[in-house]
């Protein structure tokens, strides 16, 4: 049962980190719209190969490095909020490409690189860099994990309700289960509405750009904000 529990954390902990709105997904279901599920999936696994790096990188302790240099840290934002802009217009320029783009599995417009996109987008995305820092790191460290205890205003009194043991490979295994299962089922149901609905996919396509673009005017400001206080 102790396995089981464990298992089940890791997904949670999975879907924790890529089911929340932001740059990865508006890729995802742009790619889904556009270009049918399989693209959609390429993306999300674009992603999900990003974490894997990250895992390595915080596994054998070269993701703390970037924690202790602020210019590191500055000029990936700065890159990671340019490419979000870059590819906010692309997003935008889809929505324009067809109305209803897809028919089935088939894609009618021109073959997207969604893996690309997500997996530059997701090395330079200084949150998914802060969980591997933090949430990441005591997946990894031999220990135990109250999970119920960290909830904000009810984590108190759930105190001691579901422990799990971290640094297990059941808990990184379920991790990573936790993520294939979004990078599988979001563009299925993406694809899956848009079948349905017709305006769904340039709808999708705008939102996806609106989003892009607003995490990329962000990331600059961050990025701007943190430069200039280094060289004050």
């Amino acid at each position: 049962m102790s396995t089981l529990v464990t298992l089940g954390a890791g997904v949670v902990f999975g879907l924790a980190l890529a089911a929340p709105p932001g740059p990865m997904n508006a890729v995802i279901a742009e790619e889904s719209v556009l270009r049918g599920r399989v693209a959609g999936f390429r993306a999300g696994l674009g992603a999900a190969t990003a974490d894997a790096i990250f895992f390595v990188l915080a596994y054998v302790g070269v993701v703390a490095v970037v924690e202790s240099f602020p210019l590191l840290q500055g000029a990936m934002v700065a890159v990671g909020g340019v490419l979000m802009l870059y590819f906010a217009v692309g997003a935008a320029r889809g929505a324009r490409e067809s109305f209803r783009p897809t028919s089935g599995d088939d894609p009618v417009v021109e073959e997207g690189k969604g893996f690309r996109k997500a997996l530059v987008l997701a090395l330079t995305n200084p949150y998914q860099v802060l969980f591997w820092l933090t949430i990441g790191v005591g997946l990894l460290r031999p220990g135990e994990l109250d999970v119920l205890a960290e909830l904000p205003v009810i984590g108190s009194d759930l105190a001691g309700t579901l422990v799990v043991a971290t640094g297990s490979p059941t808990l990184i295994g379920g991790f990573f289960l936790g993520v294939l299962t979004w990078i599988v089922g979001f563009p299925t149901g993406l694809v899956a509405a848009e079948r349905r609905i017709e305006t769904f996919a340039p709808l999708v396509a705008v939102g996806s750009a609106v989003v892009l673009a607003g995490f990329g005017v962000y990331f600059l400001y961050d990025a701007a904000t943190t430069l200039a206080a280094l060289g004050a």
